[in-house]
């Protein structure tokens, strides 16, 4: 194809108006959006349990490798941070992140009566088969047996969370293994975010929160709200139960994998006359290694002793309280009306990317249980006007309300919501209310800022590159930064807490460690490289090698921008973003 017929086709597709989606056109190629149909939350319940979208969870890797090499506890400080999280507050995040491997960290009294523990109330209420030999799950056992204190601390993260997880599945009437899937999903690390931009300890990726009604805003992310997400988590499966006929681990693949990839794997089976239980199927890699990680968990809290196990005691009460706050609190301020840490906050309440609770609700918070009759009482004592700090600003010729946004660290959205105001439109003269914090920026090391700047400032230290700050331009895309400065996508979305799927913000802040340094690139210029994002369809008889060759990219940076399995068979039909030098294109 000649490059001047590729550029037009590109401008004509783009022209039609119609190619909103990498899924919505026949044709191969297509100008495409920068979210499709499902990012933006638009799904019915059909396409949610028909989706063969692999949700690629964060995993409990970053606490396996700590375990194995022997790392301290901080292996949750290290992880991957949401980016949706305000930098000022990330640094707070990070901190109260090391005390999901603190032993000292949870219930104090968790030393109590072990006849009235919480592992015989899971144990009880056990209804998967644990008595399954596959290999897959001798392989899950194997490790855990040979790395006991991985249980330990796994246990010591869930242990502010499991006694609520464990009450709602029995108000279900679910197996009480599902308990234990944030151990699969996200390690018990409620600030998890992976590469595929799934969040939180259940991981749900935007699409999938957003049809539950897990909210996200400049304010929160309630994918990772404890109390939401886990009512949304246990609701998808009991769904995807339903559609499964009560055949739970086919609901627990479908969790990871989406309905429709194991219903195509069931027909698949039926049609060659072979098995169509879980153990029998053709899934995703990570599927197959997925629901023997559960099965295998669920044996070892089952009998931990013919395991070589001893479980941390963990008592049958509520670690947390449900607090009605009635309107915006700062989270500072909240912890010391609770007398505990802000860390502490932060853990129970971790889908608060900022320095305060929501404006718009729910207003609620998680305290411990102990110390909840006290923070109602000083609550109710205090000023409702105290409960958040504002700051007054006077507007100046030249200023936009994009500039001031940026200069208080928050949004032109917050600054229109707070001053009441329908448009970007404002005059030299005029006063804006700003939300400030109560307090400096130390005392929210776990906010979303905090968190980010932490990790940028550590990310580089193995990458031999030189640190850039980069201000992202409009049409800004991540292989063209990546490129640039000579490094790969993941590298870019890594070092600044984001998945490489999700979008850039014109004037967001970006720091690369740069193998180039060079002016242009500090400056945010890349030339003149002609590279356009494309959806291309895959066609019968396509490889990845063959769609790298034709359009001289190559294969890694396609299964990177696509999120693939290079071991898997790409199917006709299938949807792949690419980013294409229109004069290097055949």
């Amino acid at each position: 194809m000649k490059v001047r017929y590729l550029s037009a086709l590109i401008l004509a597709t783009s022209l039609t108006g119609g190619c909103s989606s990498l899924g919505g056109q026949d044709g191969g190629w297509f100008q495409s959006s920068p979210q499709n149909a499902s990012d933006r939350g638009e799904l019915s319940e059909a396409e949610l349990l028909d989706s063969q979208r692999l949700n690629v969870a964060a995993g409990d890797d970053s606490l396996k490798d700590a375990v194995e090499t022997g790392r301290g506890d901080n292996a949750a400080a290290t992880a991957k941070l949401d980016d949706s999280i305000d930098p000022s507050l990330r640094g707070t995040a990070r901190q109260a992140r090391q005390k999901l491997d603190d032993p000292e960290a949870g219930n104090p009294d968790s030393a109590g009566d072990q006849n009235a523990d919480l592992w015989s109330r899971i144990r009880s209420g056990f209804a998967l088969d644990h008595s399954v030999s596959n290999e897959r799950v001798q392989a899950q056992l194997e490790w855990y047996r040979s790395h006991p204190s991985y249980i330990e601390r796994v246990v010591d993260r869930g242990s502010r969370y499991l006694h609520y997880i464990v009450t709602e599945t029995e108000k279900r009437g679910l197996p009480t293994e599902l308990a234990l899937l944030p151990v699969v999903e996200s390690a018990f690390d409620p600030f998890a975010y992976s590469h595929g931009r799934a969040a939180g300890l259940w991981q749900f990726i935007p699409s999938t929160g957003k049809y539950f009604g897990l909210t996200q805003s400049w304010w929160h992310d309630e994918r990772r709200d404890v109390v939401a997400a886990t009512d949304a988590a246990l609701t998808y499966l009991e769904r995807l139960a339903k559609r499964f006929d009560g055949d739970y681990t086919l609901a627990l693949a479908a969790y990871n994998s989406g309905g429709g990839t194991v219903s195509s794997a069931i027909r698949r089976n039926t049609q060659r006359g072979k098995a169509t239980d879980f153990w029998a199927l053709d899934l995703p890699r990570e599927t197959r290694h997925y629901v023997p990680k559960l099965i295998a968990l669920a044996k070892i809290f089952d009998d931990p002793a013919a395991h070589g196990i001893q479980l941390p005691p963990l008592e049958d009460k509520p670690y947390f309280e449900i607090v009605d706050t009635g309107s915006q609190i700062d989270l500072a301020q909240a912890a010391t009306l609770a007398g505990v840490d802000v860390d502490e906050i932060y853990l129970l309440n971790p889908s608060f990317n900022r320095w305060a609770t929501t404006p718009e609700g729910p207003h609620r918070l998680l305290v411990p249980a102990e110390n909840a009759e006290r923070f109602r009482t000083s609550l109710a004592a205090l000023d409702p006007a105290t409960r958040v700090s504002w700051e007054s600003y006077r507007i100046v010729s030249g200023d936009s309300l994009i500039g001031i946004a940026r200069k208080f660290g928050t949004t032109p959205d917050v600054l229109r919501e707070v001053n009441k105001l329908n448009g970007n439109l404002i005059r030299a003269g005029q006063q804006l209310v700003i939300p400030k914090a109560s307090k400096g920026s130390s005392a929210y090391v776990l906010s979303a800022s905090q968190r980010l700047a932490r990790q940028q400032a550590r990310s580089g230290r193995n990458s031999n590159g030189t640190r850039v700050d980069y201000r992202v331009q409009r049409g800004d895309t991540f292989w063209d930064i990546a490129r640039e400065h000579g490094v790969s996508v993941r590298q870019v979305a890594a070092w600044n807490g984001m998945a490489p799927g999700d979008p850039l913000i014109p004037g967001k802040k970006l720091v690369i460690w740069s193998k180039t340094n060079t002016s242009a690139a500090a400056s945010g210029g890349r030339g003149d490289a002609m590279v356009r994002r494309v959806g291309y369809k895959v066609r019968k008889g396509d490889s990845l090698a063959r769609i790298a060759s034709r359009f001289a990219v190559n294969v890694r940076d396609i299964a990177s921008w696509n999120d693939l399995n290079t071991a898997r068979y790409l199917q006709p039909g299938q949807s792949l973003v690419l980013y294409v030098d229109v004069r290097n294109s055949p």
